[in-house]
């Protein structure tokens, strides 16, 4: 299939977090009281361009803050490190130091990246402050509800806590590791893309361009298994136009799709199609609770614009050929009747097998 140049013209709004959102993270452990927020990073007095080891821009650029905010700032990152990966407590705050604080001003999000260093051994990572969005919001719990990823993240009023996704980025491994990859691993990339793609396509995830997703190697005894993993949760639910959750529509993905298409026969790609929508079926059976009660908010939310929605009830209709998304009103009804139908299907064709 040809690939579009431009599916997405217009820049994403923030949608603020309503009552109901706030009750079910608050519910579900992702509320905390944090000693800073997003506004207190932005008060920074200077930056320098932040290059990677071929020095080129990274699009990120470290920031400089005056003493007397610096000293406050830093104490309150050490503070939110061991709220995000520990019990809060304070015993392991001499030992830690903030490496830097850079600030991304590229993309909806504009996040800051703040790295932390242990420094008994040097090992550091990372954490990510950003603007809370419900609609990123959405995604991150959608992602840790049918993936097979946990999603660590908090929130307190407008300030979002993300942990960070280890992984190649997606177009730095298109370029730079995939053209040496193996024959087999190539197929097994391609494998995961397909499984990857789908369950971005089920769950409405969209703008998954390759910088957008990280691949992720992990060597086994006798091979190196790859995964993919999302690290932008802006685009939940919020288009119209149906390819932008389609991977294959990205012009950044097109080599790593064209070898899809040299790797996989129909066959295999079904198969996979099927295998990860059973995988999502079974995490919404075994989890009932929380998947509901987060598309219950959805159902109370607004977060997209009511075209979006009439587009994106046509293209289902059309894709799926279920006429139960005429009946939608928002997005979160739309991502019920995709779910619905797809765990319906798991359990047709499971109580079929049983007879």
């Amino acid at each position: 299939m040809a690939v579009e140049k431009k599916l997405m013209t217009k820049k994403k709004p923030t949608f603020l977090i309503n009552e109901m959102l706030g009750k079910y993270l608050v519910q579900y452990n992702r509320t905390i009281k944090i000693p800073i927020f997003y506004d207190d990073l932005l008060r920074f007095q200077g930056s320098t361009t932040v290059y990677d080891k071929n020095d080129e821009d990274t699009l990120w650029i470290r920031t400089y803050y005056s003493e007397f905010d610096r000293e406050e700032i830093d104490k309150s990152l050490k503070k939110i490190y061991t709220l995000l990966h520990s019990d809060g407590n304070d015993a392991s705050i001499p030992y830690l130091n903030v490496d830097g604080i850079d600030y991304c001003t590229f993309g909806n999000s504009k996040p800051f990246r703040i790295k932390i260093r242990n420094i008994l051994n040097d090992n550091y990572t990372y954490f990510y402050v950003k603007k809370a969005d419900a609609s990123r919001i959405y995604g991150l719990e959608l992602e840790h509800i049918l993936s097979p990823h946990n999603m660590n993240f908090l929130v307190h009023k407008d300030t979002l806590i993300e942990e960070h996704i280890a992984g190649i980025p997606g177009d730095d491994f298109i370029k730079d590791f995939l053209p040496k990859c193996t024959e087999p691993e190539k197929s097994q990339i391609a494998k995961e893309f397909v499984k990857f793609k789908e369950r971005c396509l089920v769950r409405l995830l969209g703008d998954m361009r390759s910088y957008n997703y990280v691949i992720i190697p992990t060597h086994d005894f006798d091979q190196i298994i790859y995964k993919i993993r999302a690290i932008d949760f802006d685009q939940q639910s919020f288009e119209g136009n149906l390819k932008v959750y389609n991977l294959q529509f990205m012009k950044e993905n097109f080599k790593i799709v064209e070898m899809v298409g040299k790797k996989l026969d129909n066959n295999s790609i079904l198969q996979y199609k099927i295998e990860e929508r059973s995988y999502m079926a079974k995490r919404m059976i075994a989890a009932p609770r929380r998947a509901t009660r987060l598309i219950k908010c959805m159902k109370n939310d607004i977060i997209s614009y009511p075209n979006n929605v009439q587009l994106l009830k046509k293209h289902l209709i059309k894709y799926v050929g279920d006429v139960k998304f005429k009946e939608c009103e928002n997005m979160g009804e739309i991502l019920e009747t995709i779910l619905d139908f797809v765990k319906r299907n798991y359990l047709d064709i499971s109580n079929k097998e049983l007879f």
